[in-house]
């Protein structure tokens, strides 16, 4: 913690950036595979393995690296992950085929997996001491806003210019470079510490207090994610696959619409109760894949679009409560484990039914497809809305026992099921 290290509040802006500069690029992916498809004219399938690919990377860095800055500190880790990014956006502007774009999306999930439980730890130790809230608030935003701005501004240039793969991973290089020179200049935050080794063997476990509510959310969190998967591995395609439309800034708002209306509701529900959250994630993730089914089916890009746009609710809401519901069950020592265990499910089910979908395209068409999949998600959410109803019977029950009885001597009364 020399005394040349930058400022804490430039700092912050700097690790925000650097942040930002990840899901930038894992976002312009999304229109870029179909601009890609064109070029080499690869199977649908090939389009949706590399997005999916992302998934992997992401999970065996986030399962194996995401505890290590706590031992190494926060700015190895952060500026080691920064490279890996960096290669990867080298493998995407000078790919010769596919298969490089699918090596680069793995690179491009290690680098995301290594950084993302860093980076939300650093931006919340780099927040003024009035103002805490800002880290997690950065985090989030940079996080799924990211993902929604690259596709957008993706789209744009392939909107604008012939160039646009050259145009986008040139200014993510600089982008990833500035922030990574912030990241050098920054003070670190937390001192090194034993066990770096130790914290490299995945921890998957859900304490026996929080499984309940965990199998109750599992359907959902998986529904969510697909619907993730659909939004950015199969609607760009779609738009000129099934809606009959060339135009690179539409791919971009297919993959821009759902994470970003995701960002925004995810900010607005964090003072809602998490189960009246949940409810709420769970109807629109019902809600929103019959609308992109519809409009598939009807030729209506529009209904489409609305469609994600009630799934993007369906995921702020539902994600956010889930967390929300599962993580104040765990012991501290537990949460790292729990935690992992909603994202090993997200992952699979953002990664896994996208690439089925993909193989399937060739077999059952797109809309027929894309309304299966569909259904899939409306069945997982159902089974989530079945086991939210039985847990809240189950709390007014044990409320009106606690009502009914004497008051404790010991200590008050405190349902599981409420969020902390």
């Amino acid at each position: 913690m020399s005394s040349h290290r930058i400022s804490p509040g430039l700092a912050l802006a700097g690790a925000a950036l650097a942040f930002n500069s990840l899901y930038l690029a894992a976002g312009a992916l999304t229109p870029l595979l179909v601009v890609y498809r064109k070029a080499w004219s690869f199977p649908p399938v090939l389009l949706t393995v590399a997005f999916a690919v992302y998934a992997i990377g992401f999970l065996a860095a986030a399962l194996t690296l995401g505890s290590l800055s706590d031992h190494l500190g926060r700015r190895p880790v952060l500026l080691g992950a920064l490279v890996v990014q960096l290669a990867s956006n080298l493998m995407f502007l000078f790919a010769p085929g596919i298969g490089w774009v699918i090596a680069g999306r793995v690179v491009q999930g290690v680098a995301s997996g290594a950084a993302t439980a860093a980076f939300t730890a650093v931006l919340v130790e780099l927040a003024p001491a009035q103002r805490k809230g800002l880290g997690p608030l950065l985090g989030s935003v940079g996080l799924t806003g990211g993902l929604a701005a690259g596709s957008l501004l993706a789209g744009l240039g392939i909107q604008l210019t012939p160039h646009a793969n050259t145009i986008v991973f040139v200014a993510l290089i600089a982008l990833t470079i500035v922030g990574g020179i912030a990241i050098l200049l920054s003070p670190e935050t937390i001192g090194r510490g034993p066990g770096a080794l130790g914290s490299m063997i995945p921890n998957v476990a859900v304490p026996p207090r929080a499984r309940t509510e965990f199998l109750a959310a599992a359907p959902v969190v998986a529904a969510v994610w697909m619907l993730a998967g659909l939004s950015g591995g199969l609607a760009p395609s779609m738009v000129q696959s099934v809606f009959h439309r060339d135009s690179g800034l539409l791919d971009g708002l297919a993959g821009f619409i759902a994470p970003a209306v995701s960002v925004v509701v995810g900010l607005s529900f964090a003072n809602v109760r998490a189960r009246t959250a949940m409810t709420a994630g769970i109807i629109a993730s019902i809600i929103g894949p019959v609308g992109i089914a519809v409009g598939a089916a009807a030729g209506s890009l529009a209904t489409m679009f609305a469609g994600q746009a009630i799934a993007g609710l369906g995921f702020g809401a539902a994600f956010t409560a889930a967390l929300g519901l599962i993580v104040p069950l765990a012991d501290p020592d537990q949460r790292a484990g729990a935690v992992a265990g909603i994202y090993v499910v997200s992952y699979l089910g953002l990664g896994a039914p996208v690439v089925i979908a993909g193989a399937l395209t060739n077999v059952l068409g797109v809309v027929a497809t894309v309304g299966g999949y569909s259904a899939v998600v409306v069945l997982l959410a159902l089974i989530s809305l079945t086991a939210q109803r039985r847990l809240k019977r189950r709390t007014h029950r044990e409320e009106s026992k606690v009502d009914t009885c004497p008051p404790p001597t010991t200590s008050a009364y405190s349902s599981p099921e409420r969020p902390a």
